[in-house]
């Protein structure tokens, strides 16, 4: 059994995070430029095995995909194109954003670190992999 990784894609830069062995915990991995998430993940799957990736679906409050799909797409396609084996699936990020924001005030963090957009995408893919974990659970 491998790790599940998830991926908040962004347009300057990509958070990640990945689960345990067992998939059990969901946690912050990294944020990295977007010209460079490719070789990244080959870096890390060469050291850690990983069988799942799970992708942040950003939606509009009616359920209809967002405009940032036009970016989201093309990475998806690449990513699968480079890493066949390993099964990709979309999860709702709708408030990922928000509730990193929040996840941040309420840890205690101080102003300067919460406006840190880097740890504000890793929180974010931290979520949308929670939230995919929880799914499971269901």
């Amino acid at each position: 059994m491998g790790r599940i990784l998830a991926i908040d894609y962004g347009q300057k830069r990509v958070g990640l995070a990945v689960t345990d062995m067992l998939h059990i915990t969901a946690n912050g991995l990294d944020t990295v430029p977007v010209h460079e998430v490719l070789d990244y993940l080959a870096k890390y799957i060469a050291k850690e095995p990983v069988e799942k990736f799970v992708i942040g679906l950003p939606t509009q409050m009616n359920g209809q995909e967002s405009e940032s799909m036009q970016y989201i797409r093309p990475f998806a396609v690449g990513l699968q194109r480079k890493f066949p084996e390993i099964e990709l699936v979309y999860v709702d990020e709708r408030f990922t954003s928000v509730l990193a924001h929040k996840a941040m005030l309420d840890g205690g963090l101080k102003k300067k670190d919460r406006q840190n957009k880097e740890l504000v995408d890793k929180i974010s893919a931290t979520i949308i992999l929670q939230t995919y974990l929880e799914s499971k659970n269901y």
